[in-house]
């Protein structure tokens, strides 16, 4: 025992001080808070009672801001979309059932101002939590992936955070031994002092091994193993994820957590032990919040009680004092609740792991939490008032006042290109730009193969991972967001992301089935970023109950501004979709020479919000393009029949950057050229060269089919009443590769190359094997 530590704040104490003063101000409490959890206790709260509440009350775990809105999404559901769903929100991870006796957990989250102020263990402990999750749902994890936001490419903090960020994720997922599907990389200078970093992970599981988090069975034990309980992370969830920034830089300081991924490596194997032996009721990851969370959430998810020795918690620092092992975010720890006859062979299984143990308490049925330290009770409060029933606010909510302005600055008014090198330098401006240039400076760095049951990985639009090595049977992923469009118009927006997200996977031959999100968004005490949020939430739930695809958890991130300046909004959105067999899925490139391609779907004047406004006349205003989610369905089922068909070898999606980035895509996967035409675009749709190669119409895809499977394909198109051009035919290999626009330009696929991939390296240094 360290004497110099300072004596706790008892129960009793608090009981005979009610006059004491208490910093909650400072732990991210507002005064009303600080009075409500006064009534809620009947008294002042004690030190550690304070704690607990300031965490779990904070925006980051409580959702008090955008829990009213949420809700949407459990209302707005069909049974259809309640077929494949094992578990849906509220857990630590959506389960789906994919088939076969096989189910798949998947959830993204945000670690982003931990990665500003610390970007490697910032980003390295994102992926270590969002791992944690994946595991106490009983899933062995298969995959990760990631969605990056970054400021100007040019600003001298960019490398600081993206050498930090790339080397965190790396690090840490390489090191678990978990293949990096992709994801996405933009570049924006609203996000200078905001990055996002969200993180996606995937986990397997057979539908008889699925565990949820509660803490049922009186006397059952509670027991916390993993690495030891230290100082960093105090606070990081009420304080450091629940504020804004100034303008000098963070407003508060406190540690961001410290990862080892080794260690989180023997936790997996150690806990699907566990699982596989049946020697756990339940079991939940400590992350935001620590031991405050993990105690609260899984007493009020079970029998509602539970009594705990503090002193019982290992430590790295015997200096902390009871307040700070409450509120620690050390990574790579787990708390289960054992039954008292499987104790020994619960110890017995960590001991072989050399997984440090310590027996906390047990489940009780006293409806309340209470915890001891140094044998006082410094905390007796119904788990219920921390973990579930926090405030909810229902903050004002105001229409933008810049927004009618911005939406009237079309980019109609931008001059287009009035000849064919025009076109030719445009396209490589857009190829060129940060945000659709190659990411491979950051993706070389992650092990995309490591277990040997990828089937997909960047550069092809979305992720994909074999689930069964008998059958193939397999999960397609990809995430998308557009803070642009979400700027623009984030209903809109918002849909476009699950639009996209959902034609991505469609691509690949996999069917959309589900759907994370993370909501990353400014300050929720400001009533245009309230609005923002509201719309993105309304527009997410109208589309994932038009595409009938279900959201099964994810995360709110808020407070991303500096000052008074918050970044676009920008709701990430992953879509999950099965296939049954994995050798037949679709690349994102043609690999042969003299097969068709086609152009799936109608090219509109929709250049508001798009690559080519920015990369060319570095603009933003106007409306995104329209979404119509009933083409996006019926597409993705007519590409689900055209891969079990056979009679498409690639598929690329059209989005940023429209045609022109997808033939630069499909021509440079496996470095086969191409021969385009624009004349039927231009005659049948009604528009201009500019746009028929840089609009970003939804609802199209680029198609190459080999020739013999022609008559099928064009059969399959009619049948479905989709609008169809054969614009091109896949040319020359090798040396002699060529990208030509009939009548406008032609590019050599070496010159494409240097663009699309000399971005990124000439700011951040050498591709890793480049």
């Amino acid at each position: 025992m360290n004497d110099h530590i300072p004596a706790p704040d008892t129960v009793a104490n608090a009981a005979a001080t009610p006059e004491k003063v208490q910093p909650y101000d400072q732990l991210g409490l507002t005064g009303d808070e600080y009075e409500k959890i006064r009534t809620i206790l009947g008294r002042r709260p004690t030190s550690g009672e304070l704690a607990m509440y300031s965490v779990m009350w904070s925006e980051h775990c409580s959702y008090k801001s955008s829990k009213k809105y949420l809700r949407m999404f459990g209302k707005k559901v069909t049974d259809k979309m309640r077929e494949r769903l094992l578990v849906g929100m509220g857990e630590n991870a959506g389960v789906i059932d994919v088939g076969e006796g096989w189910a798949v957990t998947f959830k993204v989250e945000s670690h982003n101002h931990p990665s500003y102020i610390e970007p490697f263990q910032g980003a390295a402990t994102g992926v270590g939590g969002i791992v944690r999750d994946i595991i106490s749902m009983g899933a062995r994890p298969v995959a990760v992936m990631d969605q990056l936001r970054f400021g100007d490419i040019n600003h001298a903090d960019t490398p600081r955070v993206v050498h930090g960020v790339v080397s965190g994720i790396s690090s840490y997922a390489n090191c678990l031994g978990l293949p990096n599907l992709g994801g996405e990389t933009v570049f924006d200078s609203v996000y200078q002092a905001n990055p996002l970093v969200n993180a996606l992970a995937v986990g397997v599981l057979r539908h008889e091994d699925l565990h949820l988090a509660n803490a049922s069975g009186v006397g059952n034990k509670v027991v916390l193993f993993g690495a030891r309980t230290g100082g960093d992370g105090i606070g990081g969830a009420s304080i450091l994820a629940s504020d804004t920034f100034s303008e000098g830089g963070p407003t508060k300081r406190p540690a961001v957590q410290v990862g080892d991924p080794f260690a989180e490596k023997v936790l997996i194997e150690c806990c699907l032990e566990l699982f596989k032996e049946d020697l756990v009721e339940g079991i939940q990851d400590l992350g935001a919040a620590g031991i405050s969370c993990a105690t609260s959430e899984l007493a009020a998810n079970g029998d509602g009680g539970m009594f705990i020795e503090l002193d019982s918690v290992l430590l790295r620092d015997p200096n902390l004092t009871a307040e700070e092992i409450l509120m620690s975010e050390s990574q790579e720890r787990m708390m289960a609740v054992v039954s008292p006859a499987k104790l020994d062979a619960f110890l017995a299984v960590t001991k072989k792991w050399d997984v440090e143990t310590s027996v906390l308490g047990e489940v009780t049925d006293t409806g309340r939490l209470i915890i001891n330290w140094r044998g006082e009770e410094i905390v007796n409060v119904d788990p219920r008032t921390v973990a579930v029933d926090g405030p909810v606010y229902d903050r004002p909510v105001a229409y933008p006042s810049w927004i009618d302005s911005l939406q009237a600055d079309s980019a109609s008014a931008l001059r287009r290109a009035a000849s064919g090198d025009e076109l030719r330098a445009q396209l490589l401006a857009v190829t060129a730009h940060p945000n659709q240039a190659s990411p491979e400076w950051i993706t070389n760095q992650y092990d995309s193969y490591v277990l040997g049951n990828t089937a997909l990985s960047f550069p092809d639009g979305a992720g994909m991972i074999r689930v069964d090595e008998e059958s193939g049977l397999g999960v397609a992923i990809s995430t998308d967001a557009n803070g642009r469009y979400c700027q623009l118009d984030p209903y809109a927006g918002a849909q476009l992301a699950l639009a996209e997200a959902y034609r991505n996977v469609a691509t690949t031959g996999a069917v959309p089935t589900a759907v994370t999100d993370c909501l990353n968004f400014g300050s929720p005490e400001n009533p245009e970023v309230m609005w923002q949020l509201v719309q993105a939430i309304e527009g997410l739930s109208d589309a994932c109950l038009a595409l009938e695809v279900p959201v099964t958890g994810g995360n709110v991130s808020l407070y991303n501004q500096t000052g008074d300046k918050p970044i676009h909004p920008t709701p990430v959105v992953g879509v999950l979709g099965i296939i049954d067999d994995v050798a037949r899925r679709v690349p994102s490139g043609w690999q042969d020479e003299g097969e068709n391609l086609y152009l799936l779907g109608v090219t509109r004047e929709e250049l508001d919000g798009s690559a080519w406004a920015e990369a060319v006349h570095s603009h933003l205003g106007g409306k995104p393009p329209v979404v119509d989610l009933a083409a996006e369905r019926n597409l993705a089922e007519l590409l689900q029949s055209a891969t079990q068909g056979g009679i498409m070898s690639a598929a690329v999606d059209l989005s940023e950057g429209g045609l022109a980035q997808a033939l630069v895509d499909g021509t440079l996967r496996f470095g086969v050229g191409a021969r385009v035409w624009l004349d039927e675009i231009i005659s049948r749709d009604g528009v201009d060269a500019t746009t028929a190669l840089f609009s970003e119409s939804q609802g199209r895809v680029l198609v190459s089919v080999p020739r013999e499977e022609d008559v099928k394909f064009q059969g399959l198109c009619e049948g479905r009443n989709y609008p169809v051009l054969r614009i091109g035919v896949t040319d020359r290999k090798g040396d002699a590769a060529t990208l030509e626009v009939q009548d406008q330009f032609s590019i050599d696929l070496e010159e494409l190359r240097t663009a699309h991939r000399g971005t990124l390296p000439a700011v951040f240094g050498p591709v890793v094997g480049g």
